[in-house]
């Protein structure tokens, strides 16, 4: 009787942790840059290239995500996290010093290249 009581309980835990079969992009997003730095890089590099400030904005919004939060974040690159959340808004405008900071506690930093033009 117990044997059974316990597998029924296990069926009905099993049905209550049922994952969902789809992720928002913004969480699919976020997860591809914590399991692989090397894409978030490339994906802020065509954001820089080809993006606005409001999209350079959410994209580092996402690393912070994907990086360890924003409190973690600020405190890994010895910055103030309230600054930070306000930095990292839509009409954020962030200083030099604080990207290169932000993108240091990330691991990465900005890099300069020449434009490559299309040889037609």
């Amino acid at each position: 009787m117990k044997a059974a009581a316990l597998k029924a309980k296990a069926a009905g835990s099993r049905t209550a942790r049922k994952v969902s079969p789809y992720r928002d992009h913004a969480a699919a997003t976020i997860e591809g840059f914590r399991k692989d730095p090397g894409f978030a890089a490339e994906y802020l590099n065509a954001v820089l290239a080809d993006g606005d400030q409001e999209e350079l904005m959410v994209a580092l919004r996402y690393m912070a995500d994907a990086f360890g939060g924003v409190p973690g974040l600020a405190a890994r690159a010895r910055l103030n996290a309230t600054t930070l959340y306000r930095t990292l808004s839509k009409k954020g405008n962030p200083e030099l010093k604080t990207i290169n900071a932000l993108l240091g506690a990330m691991g990465m930093r900005l890099a300069v290249q020449p434009i490559v033009e299309d040889a037609r």
